[in-house]
């Protein structure tokens, strides 16, 4: 397992005893002694396995580029004058990435300057680009299995998006989606839902089987006050992991946080 903590990426392995090693670490001369916001929104991994992807947040910079797995230099893609994020390897291709334009709050002026166009494109070495061919404020973005695609949601459609040429594939979804993802084959697609944001929001996870056109509800949860504020991000956030064995997301059924995994197999039964 893999993980990032402050400016540091960590690993540890299945066994109970299995040291935590370090990996890699942002520079400290890249920093110096300016405030980090943020390391990596997703940390992944490079598809040749050697690299991990930062989208580092610090002060009034935001800057792009890996960290080698063996421990050598960070190296720098891009740097931007105002929020990106959601940086995400590609599943097929290390020298691509696909990122989120955000809402920027800038610290100087004290204003917000919203999303214009979310869905963008950067490859090593080159200029960032948009991926869609007119600007669109979308959400949740992820990387389609086959490299040549990516995904979004928009309001209850879930959008599977063409990178060459950003030729958008729409796919009505029961809810609204908040977050969603979909199984390699695109065929399975799971989202979550609520009915007014805020941290610790009543929420629902669903599952919806696009061969059959069937959908059914995973899990309900309840608001949570004693987890409401910016500190917590306790919403489900559900996904396909494990070769699309399960779905896995945050849940507070129990009372507590937690992880949940639902086997996919049982899901298919449900909307046979």
């Amino acid at each position: 397992m893999y993980w990032q903590f402050d400016r540091i990426v960590w690993k540890r392995g299945p066994e109970a005893n299995a040291p935590v090693e370090r990996v890699n670490a942002v520079p400290d001369d890249l920093i110096g002694s300016r405030r980090v916001l943020r390391t990596a929104t997703h940390l992944t991994r490079s598809a040749d396995g050697t690299e991990f992807f930062i989208d580092l947040g610090f002060e009034m910079q935001w800057i792009f580029g890996s960290l080698p797995v063996n421990g050598s230099d960070f190296r720098l893609w891009h740097r931007f004058d105002r929020l990106y994020n959601h940086a995400q390897f590609s599943p097929t291709d290390s020298d691509e990435v696909l990122f989120a334009e955000e809402n920027h709050p800038d610290p100087i002026t004290g204003l917000t300057f919203p999303i214009t166009n979310r869905l963008r494109i950067i490859r090593r070495g080159g200029q960032p680009r948009p991926i869609l061919r007119t600007p669109e404020w979308v959400a949740h973005e992820w990387w389609d299995a086959d490299g040549q695609h990516v995904w979004c949601v928009w309001g209850n459609e879930t959008w599977r998006v063409r990178v060459a040429d950003g030729e958008v594939e729409t796919i009505a979804f029961p809810r609204h989606c908040w977050h969603s993802h979909s199984s390699r084959d695109g065929r399975r697609i799971v989202g979550d839902s609520n009915n007014g944001f805020f941290r610790g929001c009543a929420s629902m996870v669903h599952f919806m089987n696009r061969d059959t056109g069937k959908t059914v509800v995973v899990a309900e949860h309840a608001e949570r006050t004693d987890y409401a504020g910016r500190h917590y991000h306790i919403g489900p956030h559900p996904r396909f992991c494990c070769n699309d064995q399960y779905v896995v997301f945050t849940t507070t059924v129990r009372g507590e946080i937690d992880v949940a995994l639902v086997p996919t197999a049982d899901l298919l039964r449900a909307t046979s």
